[in-house]
C-alpha cells in the first residue's frame, strides 16, 4: 500500500511565490501544510483562495526551530519540505510517487538536487550544480540541527537515498532580494562560526575570498555560465566568505560607538561617583 505524503511549505511574505509553489505539488500531495511565520502581506489570502491547504501559524524564532515545530504537525508519515521559491518538477513528482508506492524500510529520507536560477537564468556551474537538500523525510524520525542558518537534518548516510530528479529553485529575481537575504545570513553564519570557536585575521579577510572566487569561477567552471556565472561567483566570494569573515572580526575587535547624549553621560558619571 502506498504511503501518504504531506508537503510542508514554510513561508513568510511569499505572495509572489506561493501560488506557483502550491500548484507544483497539488498532484502529488495527500496534504498541503502551509506553515506561516506571521506574514504581513497577502500570502495567506492567496493560500485560502487556492483552497485545499491546511494553514498553521507561529512566530519565527529560527529556521531549524520553525521547521522542527511544523514537521510533527504533518498528517502523514512522509513529509516533503518545499520552500516557497522552489517548484516540484513533474519528473520529481513521478519519482516520489514511485518511492512512496513501496517505501524502503532501510531509508529515513532522500536527498534531492536543485536546479538553481539567478535573476531568472539557470546556473549550471559555480558550485551550484552540486546543491542538494535532504527534504523527503520520515515525519517521526527526522529533525533539523539547531543552528542559526543553513540548517540541515542529521541523518546516517546509510539511511539516506538520492533522487534522480531535481527541484527547481528560483533563488533571487533581483539584487535587492539577494542583498537583503545575505545581510541577514552572513550575520547568522558568523554567529554560528563564533560559537564553534572560529576567529579570523589577515588570511581570512584578504586571501580566502580570492581563493573562493577562483575556486568557483575556474575550478567549478563558473565561467561557463557567462556573465550571470561571473556575478554568482563574485557575490558568493564576497558575501559568503569576505563579509562573513568581516563579521567575525567585528565580533572580536570592533569598538563600541561613544554615546555623546548628555543625559547618558551624566548618568554614567553619577553612577561612577556613587561607586
Amino acid at each position: 500500500m502506498s504511503a501518504k505524503l504531506t508537503v510542508l511549505i514554510p513561508c513568510r511574505n511569499e505572495r509572489r511565490n506561493i501560488r506557483a509553489c502550491i500548484a507544483s505539488v497539488q498532484g502529488l500531495a495527500d496534504e498541503i501544510l502551509v506553515a506561516d511565520s506571521l506574514s504581513t502581506d497577502d500570502t495567506l489570502d492567496i493560500v485560502r483562495s487556492i483552497g485545499g491547504c491546511r494553514i498553521i501559524e507561529r512566530e519565527f524564532v529560527g529556521y531549524a526551530d520553525f521547521k522542527n515545530w511544523a514537521i510533527p504537525q504533518a498528517a502523514h508519515p512522509w513529509v516533503l519540505i518545499v520552500d516557497a521559491d522552489e517548484r516540484v518538477t513533474p519528473e520529481l513528482a513521478a519519482e516520489i510517487r514511485a518511492i512512496l508506492a513501496d517505501p524502503p524500510e532501510h531509508l529515513d529520507g532522500y536527498w534531492i538536487g536543485r536546479e538553481n536560477y539567478f535573476l531568472g537564468h539557470r546556473i549550471r556551474y559555480c558550485g551550484w550544480n552540486s546543491d542538494a537538500v535532504f527534504r523527503l523525510i520520515r515525519r517521526d524520525v527526522c529533525r533539523y540541527r539547531q543552528v542559526r542558518v543553513h540548517e540541515e537534518i542529521d541523518v546516517d548516510p546509510r539511511r539516506a537515498g538520492h533522487t534522480r530528479a531535481n527541484l527547481a529553485h528560483y533563488t533571487y529575481w533581483t539584487f535587492d532580494q539577494f542583498f537583503a537575504k545575505h545581510v541577514k545570513y552572513t550575520k547568522l553564519g558568523a554567529e554560528d562560526s563564533w560559537d564553534r570557536g572560529r576567529r579570523t585575521g589577515f588570511f581570512g579577510l584578504a586571501i580566502r575570498p580570492m581563493l573562493r572566487f577562483l575556486q568557483l569561477y575556474l575550478l567549478r567552471l563558473g565561467f561557463l555560465d557567462g556573465l550571470a556565472g561571473l556575478q554568482v561567483c563574485m557575490l558568493t566570494a564576497f558575501f559568503n566568505t569576505f563579509v562573513k569573515q568581516a563579521r567575525l572580526w567585528e565580533m572580536e575587535h570592533a569598538l563600541p560607538q561613544p554615546d555623546d547624549d548628555p543625559s547618558v553621560t551624566a548618568n554614567v558619571s553619577n553612577t561612577r561617583a556613587a561607586a
